[in-house]
């Protein structure tokens, strides 16, 4: 299964869950080199490609960036702010802020005049109306006066009066328009005036209103910074208590790795010297039995059950049963070799809730172990101090063995268990096999994996 994983570099998140927290280190190590290593691969298959078939430029293309130089003879670089005639950015933001509100001031005190003028030309027009009528109620007067002049006086009096007549005419039509044009000119000048008052003071205004702004401006950023410093050094300090728990579980992991490493490499020098004859320093490890051999032992007939080539994990309940029933139930597993029956740790296909639910009340050191429904293999539930560890076991033509690298290989189940019994799972967590936790329901979990007779004869 490990093979399987490195190849496609993926696991299932499921999977992933079902591991523990040094196995997951384990393999996230192993993962890791597989990378490397299929880099190395490209980055030197690369290298080759390029050796026989050297890359082309593109026509019309020089290949590189030619920058501007100055006279030291280096890459010319301006830095604002760095030359005596540069300004800084206060300045440079207080100019632009000032021109901003001079022109937004200009916009509406132009809205303004021309507001001003279109009433002044309603004004004036209203003046030439009122003129107009004035010159005619005057002309009504000088005609009136004429004919009372006619009926009363001599022909050449009637002419003085007449003449008299159209020069006070002449004179009242030109005061009168002296006088409109001086009050137009006066009115437009104070108009001219108020909209200059007011252009520079609405520009005072909308200065100030920025400069308040930016104010707030800078005291909302100066909170956020300081809000954001304090967060950051928050992170930084979780971050740092996660790498130092990452940091521990990784020793835990190499530990272990080499462990692991120093064991196998134990059981290999103990398998030589017993082979050549002469007596290892320690017990031997228990002798692997052969899938044949095993199922004799266990009083099941001696064809051998091949394990056939499967998916990386099982899809659904059925194909895990199918899987138990087709190849691991043949050779033994769940059975004690010495009572014949099945053994008190065995349960069914049972979810990992279920396992802690039935281990929470249980001592240090209480096991079961249950068909997974995760991979083609078993897992182990253990309760430990502070909370339930799970230990996949994986299945293998050769035999059954942790998941991960350089675990040691057993024969059977059975034999795994017994031999964790008396040796811990991992170095670190010192986690022996103490209180095998049996069936809390009846009929037992395991009742569609075992044979009737089988569950007749269980004393549980």
């Amino acid at each position: 299964m490990l093979q399987q994983i490195l190849q496609e570099m993926y696991i299932d998140p499921e999977l992933l869950a079902e591991l523990s927290e040094e196995q997951k280190q384990v393999l996230f190590v192993k993962m890791r080199e597989e990378q490397v290593r299929r880099w190395k691969e490209s980055e030197l298959k690369l290298e080759n490609e390029d050796k026989k078939n050297p890359r082309k430029r593109k026509p019309g293309r020089k290949g590189f960036v030619k920058f501007l130089e100055g006279s030291d003879g280096h890459e010319w670089v301006w830095v604002m702010g760095d030359h005596p005639n540069d300004k800084n950015i206060d300045d440079i933001l207080e100019e632009e802020a000032k021109t901003e509100a001079l022109r937004k001031a200009e916009l509406e005190m132009e809205k303004l005049r021309q507001q001003e003028e279109k009433e002044l030309k309603v004004r004036l027009e209203q003046e030439q109306h009122d003129v107009e009528l004035a010159k005619k109620k005057m002309e009504e007067d000088i005609r009136r006066k004429k004919e009372e002049a006619e009926m009363y006086q001599s022909i050449k009096e009637a002419r003085i009066v007449a003449q008299r007549l159209e020069e006070e005419k002449k004179k009242e039509e030109q005061k009168r328009v002296e006088n409109l044009r001086s009050s137009f000119a006066q009115e437009r000048r104070v108009s001219m005036e108020k909209v200059e008052k007011a252009k520079r003071r609405r520009s005072n205004e909308l200065y100030v209103r920025w400069k308040e702004m930016r104010r707030q401006i800078e005291k909302s950023a100066e909170e956020e910074s300081k809000e954001v410093e304090d967060n950051w050094h928050y992170r930084e300090k979780q971050a740092k208590e996660a790498e130092k728990q990452m940091q521990t579980l990784a020793k835990r992991a190499r530990e272990e790795h080499c462990n692991s490493l120093r064991l196998t490499s134990s059981v290999i020098s103990a398998a030589s010297a017993f082979s050549e004859g002469v007596k290892p320093p320690l017990p031997p490890k228990p002798k692997y039995l052969t899938q044949n051999a095993l199922a004799s032992q266990n009083g099941i007939s001696g064809t051998k059950v091949s394990r056939k080539k499967r998916s990386l994990r099982p899809k659904n309940k059925d194909d895990v049963v199918k899987w138990f029933l087709e190849e691991e139930k043949p050779q033994g597993v769940g059975i004690d070799p010495t009572t014949k029956e099945v053994a008190t740790w065995f349960h069914g296909v049972i979810s990992r809730v279920d396992a802690e639910l039935m281990l929470q009340s249980k001592t240090l050191g209480a096991f079961l172990v249950r068909v997974s429904e995760r991979v083609w293999g078993y897992t182990i539930s253990y309760r430990a101090e502070d909370r339930c560890k799970h230990f996949l076991i994986d299945t293998s033509e050769a035999g059954y063995q942790f998941f991960g690298a350089n675990q040691v290989l057993h024969a059977s189940l059975h034999e795994l268990i017994e031999f964790h019994k008396n040796n811990p799972i991992t170095v670190m967590g010192g986690e022996k096999l103490r209180h095998p936790v049996g069936q809390s329901k009846d009929p037992p979990d395991y009742h569609g994996l075992l044979q009737p007779k089988i569950l007749e004869s269980t004393s549980l």
